[in-house]
């Protein structure tokens, strides 16, 4: 039996500080590792002692293994735990920590490497007699192969990274035309995050269900899973809602799944903490996708419907103790349902967002839980995952979890960044998921013109608010641009490079506000730095507002805006939709210029690859032309909104 009395966290984040909670909680001393960028972030104000590893970029921190195991022998750590990504699927790094003498709270290294390569994982599951999808997992990677292997499964079907997960490396292809350059983009992404460009072809399950089984193993023969989460609400194969038990599953099938994935787990010697994950028809026939070996980024949703604590089972079976209960004392109660909260713009196809926390608030109430790990005056950087928080809701039944969920959505603020708070409450309250009926086609069928996704302006409530705000902030000084009334006030705002004007008339009822085509009347009553109490047409509420000199961040339930205050600018000619001027979207790094000057190409030609929050992101011209110029190489690190290739109309 290993013996364990100081836990490494080899992780960052919420992972990072929901590992340390149950550690301290049972005596355990911790230790975080932190990048020269997470110097002051929350994992690492949670742990006992602390040390950096490297600088901000993962390559240089968080995935240098021997950084790492030096900080665990500078500290005297007997035991690490990895979390998820990172070093978590490295066989070599387990390896490793078993050569120092230094416990891995994972699996062992053998069972890392099979299930690490969806390629010999699958041959694995098929030789077990696990349900597979058809499809091709050979050793021959050359295009040629590939495409012919594709014309025997028939299409679609879904290439596939072999390594890794989170949707990187995976396409769907509808037609053989496509297949040439998804081949090429899934390579290219997959070696990019995982190091192999390896990848596999599978039939496509089309609109299935997405259902996982949490299994345990231990080091004295005993295997047992704790139910099945339902993952299938998705967007680009990530998951967006998780939750258990599945609406979907009844009994039968859950046995039937449940006993599969323990098969899976015994043919590769598992021990710890492994999910094993299915993709399931209407018709309740299930097919192996693959085995994460690690802890799940949704393993609340098990521990609130078990009312067991995961990581504590972690622990004690890498100290050699059988596990806490047989299959026979697994018992499934209530309902939980978790969302993940995203540092993104739904309104801008998803794209990741970095930037300052300047308010960070969610309700502590019964049933609901958040694993985070930020704070206020935090910056979110593009180095990193853009998911930052997590937050379940737990219920006696399904409608009592969903409805929780949904009020604590609501109820949640995060200012500073875009950020994809309102897209989950819209998922949370929609009558498809309410119904239980979401497959992985969910989004795109039935949820796709949302209004939570609509590149829109702020409204005019939303205006009026913020210019409510820079009136209360600027108040006590001199406006010069005071109209001849002294009651009103005309404001100029700038909201992601939209213009608005909006007319403050202040009179004895409170502020009553026009912009020419529309009045809304809006009374003050109070106001912090982080929310204001208004009542707006007489309905009192609260919004999560924050103000910063000449610019504010407003969130009023719908939607997340930041405004500028340009009352008193000049007059500036911004580049629109149509642009010649191609700018970094977000903080990150080139990874692929495709033109040089003077060549000419195609309205929405992608002309460069940005590298940010571990996704490629192509950078497409807005108008056809001739490239006038190109600012930027491979490797260069660039900043938002910098200028990086040039077109100009012929």
């Amino acid at each position: 039996m290993s013996r364990i009395e100081k836990i490494l966290v080899a992780n960052r984040g919420e992972i990072a500080c929901r590992v340390m909670r149950t550690a301290r909680d049972l005596g355990y001393r911790t230790v975080a590792v932190y990048s020269e960028a997470d110097r002051d972030a929350l994992h690492v104000l949670s742990a006992d002692e602390s040390v950096c590893i490297g600088a901000a970029p993962v390559g240089e921190s968080y995935l240098l293994a021997e950084n790492v195991l030096a900080a665990a022998k500078a500290t005297g750590a007997d035991a690490i735990h990895p979390g998820y990504g990172f070093l978590s699927e490295n066989s070599e790094f387990s390896h490793s920590c078993a050569e120092a003498g230094i416990t891995f709270i994972g699996p062992p290294a053998g069972a890392i490497e099979l299930m690490g390569s969806k390629r010999l994982s699958k041959i694995a599951m098929l030789e077990a007699g696990v349900p597979c999808i058809p499809g091709y997992q050979g050793e021959a990677q050359d295009d040629d192969t590939l495409i012919g292997k594709a014309q025997e499964i028939g299409f679609p079907l879904m290439v596939k990274a072999s390594a890794g997960g989170g949707g990187r490396g995976m396409r769907l292809v509808n037609s053989a035309e496509e297949l040439p350059e998804m081949l090429k983009t899934a390579r290219s992404e997959a070696l990019n995050a995982f190091g192999s460009d390896e990848l596999i072809l599978e039939r496509a399950v089309l609109e299935p269900r997405h259902i996982e089984i949490q299994v345990f193993a231990d080091d004295h023969g005993n295997v047992v899973y704790l139910g099945e989460r339902d993952c299938s609400i998705q967007r680009r194969h990530q998951k967006v809602v998780e939750e258990a038990p599945s609406p979907f599953v009844d009994e039968a099938l859950r046995q039937r799944m449940g006993e599969a994935a323990v098969n899976a787990a015994r043919a590769c010697d598992y021990r710890g903490a492994g999910t094993v994950e299915f993709l399931a028809d209407k018709d309740g026939n299930f097919y192996f996708l693959e085995m994460n070996t690690r802890l799940q980024v949704e393993h609340p949703v098990t521990e609130m419907i078990t009312g067991q604590d995961l990581v504590a089972w972690q622990i004690a079976v890498a100290s050699g103790q059988p596990l806490p209960l047989s299959q026979d004392q697994i018992t499934l109660q209530g309902h939980a349902v978790e969302v993940r909260l995203y540092a993104e713009d739904p309104r801008r196809q998803f794209l990741p967002q970095t930037g300052v926390v300047r308010a960070w608030f969610y309700p502590e109430r019964d049933g609901i839980r958040a694993d985070h790990g930020i704070a206020q005056g935090q910056e979110v950087t593009a180095f990193y995952d853009p998911m930052i928080a997590k937050l379940i809701a737990y219920g006696s039944d399904r409608d009592e979890a969903c409805r929780k969920l949904a009020s604590a959505l609501q109820d949640t603020h995060l200012l500073g960044l875009n950020n994809n708070r309102l897209f989950l409450e819209r998922i949370v309250r929609h009558p498809g998921f309410l119904a239980g009926e979401a497959t992985t086609a969910f989004l795109e069928e039935s949820f796709g013109d949302d209004e939570s996704m609509r590149d829109q302006a702020p409204s005019f409530a939303d205006q009026a608010l913020a210019a409510l705000i820079f009136y209360v902030e600027s108040s006590s000084q001199e406006q010069t641009w005071r109209a001849t009334s002294a009651a009103s006030y005309h404001f100029k705002l700038s909201c992601e490079d939209r213009l608005s004007k909006v007319q403050l008339v202040e009179d004895g009822d409170g502020f009553l506000f026009s912009d020419g085509e529309q009045q809304l009347r809006i009374g003050l009553l109070s106001r912090d730095s982080q929310s204001a109490e208004v009542i707006v047409d007489n309905v009192r509420q609260r919004v999560s507002v924050c103000c910063e000199n000449d610019r504010l961040w407003l969130d009023a339930g719908r939607g997340h805006y930041c405004f500028d205050n340009v009352t008193q600018a000049p007059a500036a000619a911004a580049a629109g939709a149509g642009s010649g001027e191609i700018k970094a979207p977000m903080d990150g790094a080139i990874v692929d210029v495709s033109v040089a000057e003077g060549q000419t190409v195609e309205a929405g030609q992608t002309l460069a690859v940005l590298e940010a929050m571990k996704m490629e992101h192509p950078l497409k011209a807005g108008i056809a032309g001739i490239v006038s110029a190109v600012n930027v190489s491979v490797g260069d690190q660039v900043k938002s909104k910098q200028v990086l290739v040039v077109v100009s109309d012929e």
